[in-house]
């Protein structure tokens, strides 16, 4: 009887463990166990809703440390390299413009810094994806080689200035075979009327834009979204800060390449320009490739095209992207066309030639500055901020500017201004997605701005040419489109908590 009675109590102490076990389940209290789960790790700790514990965990984010700010540093060369040689357009396409490409006009010559903007940012999702599933140390290995590989095979085909326009049969190539991969192998069709350039026919001098044009961005492309997305891991509350730290180092780059190649075509042309400057890329490259990592372990999820299309479906996500499409469509025009405005309006050409690198210079100060403040007052208020500054400096300030002084304080200002949609864009990104998806929600709409990197300056210069040369139709097209999508970013933060001007987003 004693073994029964306790085997009785024994039982009944189990079924008590297991009811304290189950009670969420079978208890009096209700539980709603199919509660939509919270993604917005930012948005979770906003609305006080506890957050899984471990590596995403907003508690969990060092936020600072030697080794965070390391990894900042090798993002710093990374954008240095990729983004920085991209904001040297301006000067590649005053150089084409003015010597081996004279003759086309500036809509036409505009495709090629184009191209290399669009082929950057395209394949964004790809790279974000891979990202997501494999880490950033292969990504960044291969698109090192790749950059640098293009610019090396760049220096191998160039025009050169001094060849007489009278000499070279005529022939010519459609426009896509002279941007398409292998244009070596393209059949040119003999045409009396077809246009020659510094010497050589078109079909001659687009043996230079595949490896300046395609195989380079595609590197640098598969070295800004490593970085970008590996940076964003190791920051929760000062993340738009440490990404401004890290874009600034395009802003950097944006300044010493322009002067670098400037001078360098002078001293050892253009060739040469280009090998140096693909080994100058080659050694910080290297340092980044040490020191770039994320903190969190790859996610191996199967491809799926629903994974790449689901991000639509969220409002303030589709607002985001349609906002920096419409700002992105505008906001490269300054950049490439400043250098040839201000030689139109009659400042020399030997000033005109420093304002892509004061653009960029205070640039600097736009990456870094509005991302401090960005993590204090909200990333969506300062977003909103800065964008409607830069189109306010377009449509009031760079109109009317004529001569040197107001067109170096229109490329100081903006340059500040603008500067803040490279570092808050992908701020705005991780305020609204999963730290896990983070590369290629980014990655996503970095793709979808591509579009406007490729069209905005053709369209721009189109423009100008319409108007016989001059600028005003380009600068009103690019201050339109900057208002609109800052009008969309306000649209975006309404989406995401209410029209409130005092909370912080």
């Amino acid at each position: 009887m004693a073994e029964s009675a306790a085997s009785s109590v024994t039982i009944a102490e189990h079924r008590v463990s297991s009811q304290e076990k189950f009670r969420p389940f079978i208890g009096s209290e209700p539980v709603t166990v199919n509660e939509p789960r919270v993604l917005d790790l930012e948005k979770a700790e906003a609305e006080k809703v506890p957050a899984a514990p471990g590596l995403h965990d907003p508690k969990s984010f060092p936020d600072g440390g030697f080794e965070a700010w390391l990894v900042v540093s090798g993002g710093f060369f990374c954008l240095f390299c990729s983004f920085g040689w991209i904001n040297c357009i301006g000067i590649f396409q005053a150089y084409y413009q003015e010597n081996q490409l004279k003759n086309l006009s500036p809509s036409t010559i505009a495709w090629i810094p184009s191209l290399e903007v669009f082929m950057m940012f395209v394949g964004g999702p790809i790279w974000g994806k891979l990202y997501d599933r494999n880490g950033p140390r292969n990504l960044l290995m291969a698109g090192t080689i790749l950059h640098v590989f293009g610019l090396m095979m760049a220096s191998l085909r160039y025009f050169s200035k001094t060849t007489s326009t009278t000499t070279h049969s005529s022939c010519c190539l459609k426009y896509f075979e002279l941007l398409s991969n292998n244009p070596s192998t393209a059949q040119p069709t003999t045409n009396s009327s077809c246009l020659k350039v510094g010497g050589k026919t078109l079909f001659q001098a687009s043996l230079i834009y595949p490896r300046l044009g395609i195989c380079s961005p595609i590197g640098a492309s598969m070295i800004f979204y490593p970085a970008m997305s590996a940076v964003g891991t190791w920051f929760h509350k000062n993340r738009a800060l440490a990404l401004g730290v890290m874009a600034s180092g395009s802003s950097l780059g944006g300044v010493i390449f322009p002067i670098m190649i400037k001078k360098l075509v002078v001293e050892v042309g253009f060739a040469w320009s280009m090998r140096i400057a693909a080994f100058f890329i080659l050694a910080l490259l290297i340092y980044s490739n040490m020191t770039l990592r994320s903190r969190l372990s790859p996610t191996r999820k199967p491809w799926s095209l629903k994974e790449f299309l689901s991000p639509f479906r969220e409002r303030t996500y589709s607002l985001v992207v349609v906002a920096s499409f419409f700002f992105f469509f505008g906001m490269f025009l300054p950049f490439t066309y400043i250098v040839l405005e201000a030689e139109y309006y009659g400042m020399s050409a030997n000033l005109a030639g420093y304002l892509v690198s004061i653009l960029n210079a205070v640039s600097i100060f736009g990456r870094t500055v509005p991302g401090y403040v960005a993590d204090r007052i909200g990333r969506f208020n300062t977003m909103i901020v800065t964008a409607y500054l830069s189109a306010t400096l377009v449509l009031a300030l760079w109109i009317p500017a004529r001569g040197n002084v107001p067109i170096i304080l229109f490329s100081t200002f903006y340059g500040f201004s603008s500067g803040a949609f490279v570092s808050l864009a992908p701020a705005l990104i991780a305020q609204i997605s999963d730290i896990r998806q983070i590369g290629m929600r980014t990655g996503i709409m970095f793709a979808v701005i591509s579009l406007a990197a490729l069209t905005g300056s053709p369209i721009g210069g189109a423009l100008q040419a319409s108007e016989g040369g001059k600028y005003l139709y380009l600068q009103i097209f690019c201050g339109v489109m900057m208002v609109a999508g800052s009008t969309v970013f306000v649209l975006a933060r309404v989406s995401l908590a209410g029209p409130g001007l005092k909370k912080k987003v």
